[in-house]
């Protein structure tokens, strides 16, 4: 397969991911952000910052490499660059990051009770540990120092205090099965919760 058609083919990946991620309300019009490693090289093509996430198109998106440096694109990449360039860094196996803001998963963060892995026959099964960052100003260099420490810890999931989650796969749908099993979990939980304290009302 050509360079192009490698970089078409993440391109939509990117799309559709961002799409799903919308419809499902984990990320809104102006928020959230994927990127996708290109095989091979320190570059990685990432969404742009404020344009309408459920309506994305090919030439929104912004290639970039590690080091920070635009290789392709016209657009401003996401404000997160930075932590998704300090995963690819010390993570081979990642080979795309999601940055979506899980409401259920963060309420439950707010409320200081960690997700409970055991509660959920599908996180069980793909999410491989589950790593949190006290609150940190969205886009920093702190934020994603903070990221790099928790990421080589070898986990999937990263909860950011008050701002969402990260989600890391080997390929885009992998890290999409990740950030939405997350939310399931933490509806669950949240459920449970509340229907034993309903139970225990009698």
């Amino acid at each position: 397969m050509s360079e192009n058609s490698i970089d078409f083919q993440i391109r939509e990946e990117i799309l559709t991911v961002m799409r799903n991620l919308y419809r499902r309300g984990l990320v809104s019009a102006l928020t959230g952000n994927v990127s996708v490693r290109v095989p091979g090289t320190d570059a990685f093509w990432i969404t742009p910052t404020g344009i309408f996430k459920g309506g994305l198109r090919h030439d929104d998106l912004i290639k970039m490499n590690i080091c920070g440096d635009l290789v392709d694109g016209r657009n401003r990449p996401s404000s997160e660059w930075r932590f998704h360039a300090a995963i690819y860094k010390v993570r081979q196996d990642v080979n795309a990051v999601i940055h979506a803001h899980n409401p259920v998963t963060l309420a439950l963060n707010i409320a200081g009770i960690r997700l409970d892995l055991s509660l959920l026959s599908e996180a069980l099964l793909f999410i491989k540990g589950v790593e949190y960052v006290p609150y940190v100003e969205p886009g920093s260099e702190e934020l994603a120092n903070r990221v790099l420490e928790k990421a080589q810890l070898g986990v999937n999931i990263i909860v950011l205090e008050r701002h969402g989650i990260i989600a890391m796969g080997r390929n885009i749908y992998e890290a999409q099965t990740i950030a939405e099993t997350i939310e399931d979990l933490a509806t669950v939980q949240l459920v449970s919760r509340l229907a034993r304290f309903l139970y225990t009302l009698g």
